[in-house]
């Protein structure tokens, strides 16, 4: 094998071989192009206590580059809040968008490694869609992946998981994380 030339990651092989043609089954697309797929993951993690304390906002960009595997862009405040001692352009979070290769790898890694260590988890909420094909969920805790040294962190924070994909409706979207063994509550 070349050097740049890389196998793809498990769940996007899994997604070409098998999920695409159970897609065209079930929801008798024309052609294969309209099989929805992984558009881009986004993780934001906000940072209230940032205003105070400037190292908490760096301690989770590192966390947050250990979980995903790439560096995460400041989010500023945009207006000032007297109440909040908050400036505007004053650093209250990070966050990392996901595509290609590593989208698929940090997908898989939330879902077979980081979902199952939740404690008391009994599975996603399937109504978190926004209507559009998009899913979003949070954590309360990023000690959840392995990435993440218990004994190195000095808050637990939480993280929003947006997942958006090319999906028209809830259900199409649905039915694509199903098959990528997303653990969906039973209704």
């Amino acid at each position: 094998m070349a050097k740049n030339e890389q196998t793809a990651p498990r769940l996007q092989e899994m997604y070409r071989n098998e999920i695409c043609a159970a897609m065209i089954k079930d929801f008798s697309y024309k052609n294969p192009m309209q099989v929805p797929k992984l558009e881009k993951i986004v993780i934001n993690m906000g940072v209230g206590e940032a205003t105070q304390d400037r190292k908490k906002l760096t301690n989770a960009m590192e966390e947050l580059t250990l979980i995903a595997g790439q560096m995460p862009l400041r989010t500023d405040a945009k207006k000032s809040v007297a109440a909040f001692k908050l400036r505007e352009e004053m650093g209250i979070g990070c966050k990392v968008t996901l595509r290609g290769r590593r989208m698929y790898e940090f997908l898989d890694r939330l879902i077979n490694v980081a979902l199952p260590r939740v404690r008391d988890f009994r599975g996603v909420n399937p109504k978190s869609f926004d209507g559009r094909g998009n899913y979003a969920m949070g954590l309360k805790e990023q000690i959840v992946f392995p990435e993440i040294n218990y004994d190195n962190v000095t808050d637990v924070r939480g993280m929003d998981i947006v997942i958006c994909t090319s999906a028209h409706t809830d259900d199409e979207a649905r039915a694509l994380l199903k098959k990528m063994n997303m653990p969906f509550v039973a209704n």
